[in-house]
């Protein structure tokens, strides 16, 4: 049948199951708009504040459903204005689909009104871009988007049409997306033989575990692999669920806030199985003194990974599930309760800890892992309460903890816990930012509102940029430039004139019944929990040191 060009995008999406878009209409997008505006019982569209928290609302319900999260932009200044919020999927291996739409064919190149090379733009933050000048390949085109973002490893795909495009007609025939297959390929026997005589001849093995795990739905299989090797686990930021937080076998995340038991575990262990990690900067520390006592096996679905930070002594190219799929048939149940015993003795010798008297970051998180029974699914902005929200909350489940790891996006939390409500309505979404993050992208409250999706805003104030005044008053002799917020924006009132309860609690005591009344509201809320200024995350690694000199605040004194 003949359709034009917005109504092919529609029934495309419609192919693909998408039932929630995330964006913000103008001028050069408005046939989209208006063919969306007929089909507003089968595809719901959220009109954020800004197309930047549609780019992270996408990111976001893309991370909490595991399926493909889809933002729309206008041209110009609407599609840059989802830039951050690729290059955040882009750094994290996440799906998303973000349609702009372009100034028409005959005006590209001429500097036209609202005109951006969106393409150009995001060449270096897309798994593939496209823009589609033949409304002819134009249902072909958004299929091939969504079958890059979801292949392999994951990513955004952005897709630009310039407006002529979406009002020329062409032949439509509906086609049923093909599954993805999981890649296998690149999984050879003599890899998996070789990992096998590995872990047959160590005795103190470590496993590390990164959000490809988690992107890969791995959880089952790398317990099973986890219980036959008989070894502590530690994760990074992204690997956060893909392992139960509550296992005996797990010592905490690894790296430059990770704890001391993971980073003297990775340091003392003879056989390192790093699962679906591409060893960051903020994970290694020093690469040329990370795990020297180790022998490294390496499993990975992209094979740009391997030896790139880390020079590994076995490697294993493939989906994580399926990799572990056919490993743990050919691995024997080992006993190493001897190395466990020494992990337990090192978790117990040096455990997290910090002031329980006063309202502080980690009482704050603490205290929403209490009140949700774990349940919730936690996303945050970027500083110290990112770090205190990894370190306090444990995480069972993969999908549970949304973060911008790779790019640090501040201002991403709020979108992303739009999205994440919107992909999981059952599941109580709560976003803990700092106040110079929710500074950034506070106007999405509005959005909430405006649709009625209740999430719990927690602002950890301590009306600076702590994560930048820690690293002045430990590295920089205390002078902190730029990092005072010490302006008297009330959060509360904010938050009220955006239609939003606002809550502000100064004591610890105020925490447990401020999140309670939250959670049972079923409206959106924003909690301002007021702390000091100068309360530091720990432990901590200085940058480009080697993990083993993490230190906390008794090694200060």
């Amino acid at each position: 049948m003949k359709l034009n060009g917005s109504q092919i995008v529609i029934e495309c999406l419609k192919e693909q199951g998408v039932d929630t878009i995330f964006g913000y209409p103008g001028g050069a997008i408005l046939n989209i708009y208006d063919e969306l505006y007929k089909h507003s019982d089968e595809i719901t569209h959220i009109l954020t504040s800004h197309e930047q928290g549609a780019s992270h609302a996408a990111d976001g319900y893309a991370r909490a459903t595991g399926k493909v999260g889809v933002c729309l932009a206008t041209s110009g200044p609407g599609a840059t204005n989802l830039v951050t919020g690729i290059a955040t999927a882009y750094m994290d291996s996440i799906p998303i689909v973000a349609i702009t739409a372009n100034v028409g064919v005959p005006l590209l190149g001429r500097d036209s009104f609202q005109e951006i090379d969106i393409a150009g733009v995001t060449m270096p933050i897309t798994k593939h871009n496209y823009i589609v000048k033949d409304v002819n390949k134009l249902a072909d085109t958004i299929r091939n988007a969504f079958r890059i973002a979801k292949e392999g490893r994951p990513g955004p795909v952005l897709v630009d049409i310039p407006k002529d495009v979406t009002a020329a007609m062409a032949d439509y025939h509906k086609v049923d997306p093909e599954p993805i297959e999981r890649q296998t390929d690149y999984i050879y026997e003599a890899d998996l033989q070789e990992a096998v005589r590995l872990i047959n001849h160590c005795k103190r093995p470590f496993v590390f575990v990164g959000g490809g795990a988690v992107l890969s739905d791995a959880s089952a299989e790398l317990k099973e692999f986890v219980d036959k090797v008989h070894a502590p686990v530690g994760d990074s930021l992204m690997g956060k669920g893909a392992f139960d937080g509550h296992s005996e076998f797990y010592t905490g995340m690894v790296g430059m806030h990770g704890t001391k038991c993971s980073n003297l575990g990775i340091t003392q262990c003879d056989l390192l199985i790093a699962i679906g990690t591409r060893f960051s900067d903020r994970v290694l520390g020093n690469p040329k003194r990370f795990a020297k006592k180790a022998k490294i096996i390496h499993i990975d679905i992209d094979p740009a990974e391997i030896n790139k930070n880390v020079r590994v002594d076995c490697s294993i190219q493939g989906d994580i599930r399926e990799v572990l799929k056919r490993l743990n048939p050919m691995i024997e149940d080992h006993n190493h309760d001897e190395w466990l015993e020494n992990i337990k003795e090192m978790n117990e010798k040096y455990p997290l800890k910090y002031d329980h008297d006063h309202l502080t970051g980690p009482a704050v998180v603490e205290e929403i892992y209490k009140v949700t029974d774990g349940d919730a699914i936690i996303v945050t902005d970027v500083g110290q309460h990112q770090m205190w929200a990894a370190q306090y909350y444990k995480y069972k489940e993969p999908h549970t903890l949304l973060t911008s790891g790779g790019l640090g996006t501040m201002g991403y939390g709020l979108g992303a816990a739009i999205g994440a409500k919107m992909g999981r309505p059952e599941k109580t979404v709560i976003n803990i930012a700092g106040d110079g993050c929710f500074r950034m992208n506070m106007n999405e409250v509005a959005t909430a509102v405006r649709h009625n999706i209740p999430v719990i805003e927690v602002v950890i104030n301590n009306h600076v940029l702590g994560m930048v005044r820690q690293w002045q008053t430990l590295f920089y002799k205390e002078r902190y430039s730029a990092t005072i917020l010490n302006d008297g924006v009330d959060f509360v009132k904010l938050a009220e004139a955006m239609g939003a309860v606002g809550i502000r609690v100064t004591e610890k005591s105020e925490l447990r019944p401020a999140l309670e009344k939250a959670v049972s509201l079923g409206r959106p809320v924003v909690i301002d929990c007021q702390i000091d200024r100068d309360d530091k995350v720990f432990p901590m690694v200085p940058a480009g040191a080697p993990i083993e000199e993490v230190f906390d605040q008794d090694d200060l004194q």
